[in-house]
């Protein structure tokens, strides 16, 4: 498809919340330090981030071969070329993600707006446009739809159903286990599984997902973690992350990216099956300003016997 992008181009900042999880224990230090402020490491010698971290300066040179980096050098010059991407009214210069608990509310409106500009920015940037034409299309031709996730992910496979659904895609959000697995085992290969999950370790969403593709459906996962075990086990991957502000890390900063991609998906789907979509909405798009109250006046109580 033409104007399609290929391989994504990966942040640091993404790298290492990837990586985050399988770190050592001094490693994980070493990375919370650079997630917590980058522009102010960018400023820091190896043995400056090491002070900060708590560890040794060994410890930080290690840090950096382990997300995929040669150097402290070349960890240096990925954060300014992320500092120089990301300039404007949410650049990494002018967020900060600590919300003390005596911060009045605009200020923690503004970060938490802040974050999620950002992470939909990024998102919109990285995203592989192939991998999601190629989830689009699959899901466009599917029979049948499966959708998985457990918690917030849930609420996202939620989502996507009901969005699915709406344009006469056969679609439908399993977020318990033995359902999930049960509907998994009645697949074909004319159907999709999709599973979501900020980590890619939810055990429930991964056995679902690869009942899925043991049965020989398309499977894709929406995941922060473009390395976890259900992004390495699907057929499609979709990778997202949101960033982080104080009491609002993990999944509940990726919540709105994760959405983006389920909207992007929909979209693409309603262009691809056009007169299906078309005709589903026609026959439904009574039923909501139908039940609506606009304009009713309210009932009179009837005087008391």
């Amino acid at each position: 498809m033409p104007g399609l992008q290929g391989t994504r181009t990966v942040g640091v900042t993404e790298l290492i919340r990837d990586a985050l999880p399988d770190l050592s224990h001094s490693l994980a230090r070493v990375a919370r330090a650079v997630l917590q402020d980058p522009t102010a490491v960018a400023g820091l010698s190896a043995d400056q981030l090491a002070g900060r971290a708590g560890v040794s300066q060994a410890s930080v040179t290690r840090f950096c071969k382990a997300i995929g980096l040669d150097s402290y050098q070349g960890l240096l010059l990925r954060i300014a070329q992320e500092s120089g991407r990301y300039a404007g009214p949410w650049s990494i210069t002018e967020l900060s993600n600590d919300i003390s608990p005596d911060d009045p509310l605009d200020k923690v409106l503004e970060t938490v707006a802040a974050a999620d500009m950002r992470s939909l920015e990024q998102a919109k940037e990285r995203l592989d446009l192939k991998a999601l034409e190629r989830g689009a299309q699959a899901i466009a031709k599917a029979r049948r739809v499966d959708l998985y996730g457990v918690g917030g992910s849930g609420a996202v496979a939620n989502e996507l159903e009901m969005r699915l659904f709406g344009i006469g895609v056969q679609a439908r959000a399993w977020l318990e286990v033995h359902g999930a697995v049960t509907s998994a085992s009645l697949l074909t290969t004319r159907d999709v599984a999709v599973g979501v999950s900020d980590s890619g370790v939810t055990a429930e969403t991964f056995e679902a997902l690869q009942r899925a593709r043991e049965r020989g459906a398309i499977t894709i996962a929406i995941t922060r973690r473009s390395s976890s075990p259900l992004a390495a086990m699907a057929d499609i991957q979709l990778a997202v992350s949101g960033f982080d502000t104080k009491f609002r890390a993990g999944s509940f900063a990726s919540r709105h990216v994760q959405l983006l991609v389920a909207d992007v998906l929909y979209v693409r789907v309603a262009q691809l099956g056009f007169d299906r979509a078309s005709a589903a909405i026609a026959l439904t798009s009574h039923l909501a300003p139908s039940h609506s109250v606009v304009g009713r006046r309210p009932g009179r109580r009837s005087a008391s016997p």
